[in-house]
């Protein structure tokens, strides 16, 4: 008898990391949007505002909510960003935003072949997959400097039965 692999969901990419705009309410016309509080001094608010799926259909998408800076690098070594991502209860609303604390800037210590042009990119820091919600919109509280982007990813409708073992 074969055993097939389990997989507890798959999940296929829907399309590149997005950049999110730092918007003001105006721009966003959400009813909810209003709930979430005004960026505070040395931080930026972005709002992300998912199109519209049914509950049904909204079960089978998550969000990757990916923080970050453009910065300049040397086009060779891998760069990442330390910090973290943080989900937090809005008190009276029922509603999560997120808050970022980012640390420095690292990278992976490979020779740079001499006159290699730097080059300036999207550095990621953390990240953190969260549910498909088109009620909401979803809120993240960065430092200034730094930028979210996001990531759509959708699961197939085919599902596996697990082996009993």
């Amino acid at each position: 008898m074969k055993y097939i692999p389990i997989i507890a969901m798959a999940l296929a990419i829907g399309a590149q990391a997005q950049p999110a705009k730092p918007v003001t309410p105006a721009q966003v016309n959400h009813k909810y949007l209003k709930a979430f509080p005004k960026a505070t001094e040395g931080k930026t608010r972005y709002v992300i505002v998912l199109p519209d799926k049914t509950r049904a259909e909204e079960g089978a998408f998550k969000v990757e909510l990916i923080v970050g800076r453009m910065m300049d690098t040397d086009g060779v070594n891998r760069m990442f960003i330390g910090g973290k991502l943080e989900a937090k209860p809005l008190k009276g609303w029922g509603f999560t935003y997120y808050e970022a604390q980012l640390g420095p800037a690292a990278s992976t210590l490979i020779g740079v072949p001499p006159g290699t042009p730097p080059v300036h990119k999207f550095v990621q820091g953390p990240s953190q997959l969260i549910r498909y919600n088109s009620r909401i919109p979803i809120v993240v509280y960065v430092p200034k400097g730094a930028e979210v982007r996001y990531r759509i990813w959708s699961a197939t409708p085919e599902t596996k039965k697990a082996a009993k073992n």
